[in-house]
């Protein structure tokens, strides 16, 4: 299964922030609604410039305390974010999300920011494709017996 299979099922939207606009203003696009993890900070004209996401923000309340919220996202946004591509495998990006730690994958296609796959998404992604494997070698058992 592929990354492009979990975006025509959820979508191509990507919820982002420029760099410049406040944590406050990152706050209330998180908490929605909807309810997101994270947000893609674009202000670059092609990709993105970095992700900021619930954890970055609670990590920059510990250092900053209550000014936090009137700093810009691009003081507390992960810059060097790891991403994938609509033709990369589940699996690939598994491997990518426990190894990096990231929980959100900004999909690029030809360097243009085209989805955002989440843990979730992979999580459900993998199960159904369980849930098919199964069913094909219950399938198969049933016809040879």
């Amino acid at each position: 299964m592929k990354v492009e299979s979990i975006l025509r099922a959820k979508g191509h939207q990507v919820t982002t922030i420029q760099p410049w606009c406040t944590v406050k203003e990152a706050l209330g696009h998180l908490i929605g609604p909807p309810r997101i993890g994270a947000l893609v900070v674009t202000g670059v004209p092609h990709g993105f410039s970095g992700m900021v996401s619930e954890r970055d923000i609670i990590r920059g309340m510990r250092l900053h305390g209550e000014r936090l919220l009137g700093m810009p996202v691009s003081d507390v946004m992960l810059h060097h974010v790891p991403t994938c591509a609509p033709t990369d495998s589940i699996s690939d990006i598994m491997v990518t999300m426990t190894h990096s730690r990231y929980r959100h994958l900004p999909v690029l296609r030809d360097g243009d920011l085209v989805g955002l796959v989440s843990i979730g998404d992979v999580v459900r992604a993998r199960l159904d494709e369980m849930e098919l494997e199964t069913g094909i070698l219950r399938d198969l058992y049933m016809a040879r017996h």
